[in-house]
Parts: C-alpha cells; sequence; structure tokens
C-alpha cells in the first residue's frame, strides 16, 4: 500500500493524540495518561541523543565547507543581522499588545502567587556561556527533591558550537595532518544523519504522544485567571508567524506557502516538545530541504537554536515585563520601552547558557528594576505559552538561515545538494 505523505502521517499522528488525550483527561485513564507520556519522552530522549553527535560533526564539516567560500564572513554577519531584525519587529509587536490590552490591570491571579524564581537571568551569564567549561560543553547539576539530592547531566549546546568551531579551524589550518580527522569526521555525520532519518519516522508517533501528553497534564483551566496575558502572548505570536513571517519572505522573493510546508514538522515538533534543542536535529533538516546549502545550515541552525528566540525572547518578556509593571502599578517611561527593547535582541545571546523563557524574563525584569516575584504570577500557565513561544523559536530558527541563503545565493542547493529531509 501507498503510504501518505509525511506531513499527512504528522496531522494523523497529531489528531490522534488529541483524541486519546482529551479521553485520558475526559475518563481519568491513568494508565493511557502515562503511556502517552512516556512515549512522548522516549521521542524527546531520541531527538536529544542525537544532538551532540550531530552539531559537533555538522560544525566541524561546515566549517571545512566554509574556507573555500569568499562570503563566509559575509554570511555571519547577515545572519546576526537578520536576528536582530526579527527580534526587534517581534518585540515591538509584544509592546503595542501589552500596553493595548493591559494584561496586568485585568489580572485574577492572587498576589500570593508572587514568588522569586530560583534561576534568574544576568548579562554575565553570556560570557559565561561561551567560555567551555570542558571540551564536551558537559554541565552536571544537583537539585534536592523531597530531601534527596539528583544529580543529573546536560550538554550546553552553546559550549559545543565553540567548541567544534575551535576543532574544525584548528583541523584546517593542520593542512594534510588534519585531513584524516576531516575525512573521518564526514564520515561519522554521514552516520549520525542517518540515525536521524530513522528517528525521524517515528514523528508522527512522538509528537501525537506529546500533543496527548500536554492535553492531560495542562487543560486549560489555569488560562481563566490569567487569560488577557495569555491572549496578548498568543496573538502577538501569531503575528509574528502568520504575517512577519511571510512577508519577511516575501520580501526576499521566497514563498511563504513552500517555507512554511517544507518547515512545518519542525515548528509543530517544536510546539509539542518545548524544546528548540530537541527539536534542533529536524530543523536542520528542514532547511536544508528548503535549498539551504548545508555548508552554511550546518553552522547557522545550531547557533539560532541557542540564540534565536522570537517567541521567548521578544514577545514574551515584552507582554510579561507591562504585565508584572501594570500588575504592580508601577508607570514605564519611554527609556524603559527602550530597554525592553535593547534586551529583546540581545538578551537571548546573553542568556544562551541559561535557555528558557524564565530565565529571559528575569533578565528584563532585573534590567528595568521591576519585582522579579512578578514572574512567579505567570508560572501558572508558563507550559501552555510555552508550547506557543517555542513553535515560533523554531520557525525563526528555520526563517533566518533561508533569508540569509536566499540573499548571499546559497539557496536551492548551489553548493551542497541537500538530501531528501524524510525520505
Amino acid at each position: 500500500m501507498t503510504r501518505p505523505p509525511f506531513g499527512v502521517q504528522v496531522f494523523i499522528g497529531m489528531a490522534i493524540g488529541l483524541a486519546l488525550g482529551f479521553a485520558a483527561r475526559r475518563y481519568d485513564l491513568a494508565g493511557l495518561a502515562e503511556g502517552l507520556k512516556i512515549v512522548g519522552d522516549i521521542f524527546v530522549q531520541l531527538l536529544k541523543a542525537l544532538v551532540v553527535p550531530l552539531v559537533f560533526t555538522a560544525i566541524v564539516a561546515s566549517i571545512a565547507a566554509l574556507r573555500d567560500l569568499h562570503n563566509a564572513a559575509r554570511l555571519v554577519a547577515g545572519t546576526f543581522l537578520w536576528f536582530g531584525l526579527s527580534a526587534l519587529i517581534a518585540v515591538s509587536i509584544g509592546l503595542t499588545l501589552g500596553t493595548l490590552l493591559q494584561p496586568g490591570a485585568h489580572a485574577g491571579v492572587s498576589a500570593a502567587a508572587a514568588v522569586r524564581p530560583d534561576t534568574a537571568g544576568s548579562w554575565l551569564d553570556f560570557l559565561r556561556g561561551l567560555v567551555p567549561a570542558n571540551i564536551f560543553g558537559l554541565e552536571a547539576s544537583t537539585r534536592l527533591t523531597d530531601g534527596v539530592a539528583k544529580t543529573g547531566l546536560s550538554f550546553n549546546v552553546l559550549q559545543l558550537i565553540v567548541v567544534a568551531i575551535a576543532i574544525g579551524v584548528a583541523a584546517v589550518r593542520s593542512g594534510e595532518a588534519g585531513a584524516p580527522f576531516l575525512a573521518f569526521n564526514a564520515s561519522a555525520l554521514a552516520i549520525f544523519r542517518r540515525i536521524l532519518r530513522w528517528v525521524v519516522r517515528l514523528t508522527p508517533i512522538g509528537t501525537g504522544a506529546l500533543l496527548g501528553s500536554a492535553i492531560v497534564r495542562y487543560g486549560w483551566q489555569s488560562l481563566s485567571a490569567l487569560g488577557t496575558f495569555a491572549i496578548a502572548i498568543y496573538l502577538g505570536l501569531a503575528l509574528v508567524l502568520g504575517v512577519v513571517y511571510p512577508l519577511l519572505l516575501l520580501a526576499n522573493g521566497i514563498s511563504p506557502r513552500r517555507f512554511f510546508a517544507t518547515a512545518w514538522p519542525a515548528i509543530q515538533l517544536g510546539f509539542v516538545s518545548r524544546s528548540s534543542i530537541a527539536t534542533l536535529p529536524v530543523t536542520e533538516q528542514v532547511v536544508e530541504r528548503l535549498g539551504v546549502a548545508r555548508s552554511y545550515a550546518a553552522f547557522a541552525v545550531p547557533f539560532a537554536a541557542t540564540t534565536k528566540m522570537d517567541g521567548c525572547a521578544a514577545v514574551y518578556p515584552a507582554v510579561a515585563a507591562l504585565f508584572v509593571a501594570q500588575y504592580y502599578n508601577i508607570p514605564l517611561h519611554g527609556v524603559d520601552y527602550l530597554l525592553i527593547v535593547l534586551v529583546s535582541v540581545l538578551g537571548s545571546a546573553a542568556t544562551a547558557g541559561l535557555t528558557g523563557a524564565l530565565v529571559m524574563l528575569t533578565l528584563t525584569l532585573s534590567t528595568l528594576g521591576l519585582p522579579l516575584e512578578g514572574a512567579g504570577l505567570l508560572l501558572a500557565i508558563d507550559p501552555i505559552l510555552d508550547m506557543g513561544r517555542t513553535a515560533v523559536n523554531v520557525a525563526g530558527q528555520a526563517l533566518i538561515p533561508t533569508i540569509v541563503a536566499k540573499r548571499q545565493g546559497l539557496l536551492g542547493g548551489t553548493l551542497v545538494e541537500a538530501e531528501p529531509a524524510f525520505a
């Protein structure tokens, strides 16, 4: 039998996941709820397991390929320029909606919910995040849960990018001595890409399970007290995704329909997984499928996944900062609005070592001198908002490399012919 197209498979998986999630929540089916959670978690873990080897080998290979490009510096500069431009537009939308809708003045949340977060953003985090603590970018953290200490290991992707760039440059500069290493790296990259294609085949099942699990865990009841705030956030995200991004694509001669049709698997996976890092392997595949040269995509997409966050670092902190100011009746002036813009444009890079919208929000609040406890007022609905924020993040992480590649003549596989993403 002929299999339906991959996009259709994903939609079918999401529909089944929705139905199972609502059934588990409506009839209190604990076994089904736990099964959805386990399947979704396994799928995310498989993707995360591939992030480190894929990022390292892809960036080393991209460094080897970029050495022959005369416009490598313009590629990097153009990437940063478009990062900042799209963030500027997104934060402007957030400020406009926050001013018009006044979410803090209409909040029904109790002041008792104001709790100072354990983690806060700092401008020094950017420097700390850039300097690798070890060659693997490995970090260990210990948390106390019910009096029991639990230690977990994680990879700082930004540090891993720095390490991979350094090793790639060193291998290229080593001449013949570095050639065997680059050949081995290219072989390893091909192997990991093949494994990724196997994992991507599970996307319909994984996204269905993740979506169903989200319905079971979060529901929508908690939205009532912060309804205006949630509406402002999702309206801002919708404007960025449905208006700003298509206009930027059209302005650069790129079909929005083709872009979203191709990038949709990564966008919807970002929505249900709530993790740009977990979605990174799929994002890079769809960017290559859009025709972006692999030598550039392998550098731009991992870097964007850690620093390009129009949802978490632009729309959300702008609306949330205005919410906190309105809730505590603290007036904001023109300088404060400019500070919000500055933090949103630069802040995602400054907090790249500590990813997450909460860190970005606390950085914004501390810069404005607003009470950090205000962040605690919004935690009840953060998972629901995070789904939309991450989807926009991932869309932007695919958008900017596509636009830059088009402007530099690298779109359409002019340097490297990309493999079909889901063949």
